[in-house]
């Protein structure tokens, strides 16, 4: 529904690498390579510059554009997360699983869901980086829904229910700041 569009550009984040060099309907997505050199690195950022072209940049989250860049005014006005950021199992997780389920503290949320929620926070943060920064955040899992995930992100965050609801506020949000 393009009535409820606002152009610009917008970050998405993902857990694993994304693969969708494409256009549609005049939205450009790029996407970031597991690999890329500092030529190849500086391109993709150069997106990000390109005034009044829409487009969808696709990123690994917890990746080298999920933190450390600065994307002020409109060179970034949404973030779109998919899934709750959970790192690989591995042993370096187990052991920290292991150490807090030891001293009757919640392992698995140590090891794993504290430390994806961060890489969420931490990709969402490229939004809002001075006073005058705005945009919207979309965080895309049914586990957003609990209200132990909802306890762990800011309090000044939304929820909806539904697709039509997402569609309403984006709207709103976006009648508002014009």
């Amino acid at each position: 529904d393009r009535e409820h569009e606002e152009v610009g550009t917008y970050l998405e984040g993902e857990a694993t690498s994304a693969t969708r060099p494409l256009v549609i309907n005049g939205v450009t997505l790029y996407k970031q390579e597991l690999s890329m050199s500092e030529e190849e690195r500086e391109a993709f950022l150069q997106h990000f510059e390109e005034e009044a072209v829409p487009t969808l940049n696709f990123c690994v989250l917890g990746g080298i554009f999920s933190e450390g860049i600065d994307l002020t005014g409109e060179k970034l006005i949404g973030v779109m997360i998919v899934g709750v950021g959970l790192p690989q199992i591995g042993l370096e997780r187990d052991l920290i699983k292991g150490y807090f389920d030891e001293v009757e503290k919640e392992g698995y949320h140590y090891a794993y869901t504290y430390p994806g929620v961060n890489k969420v926070l931490q990709a969402v943060g490229r939004l809002i980086r001075t006073e005058e920064d705005r945009g919207t955040v979309l965080l895309i899992d049914d586990r957003y829904r609990l209200p132990f995930y909802q306890n762990l992100l800011p309090h000044a965050y939304q929820f909806v229910r539904n697709h039509k609801e997402m569609q309403e506020k984006l709207k709103d949000f976006w009648q508002e700041r014009h």
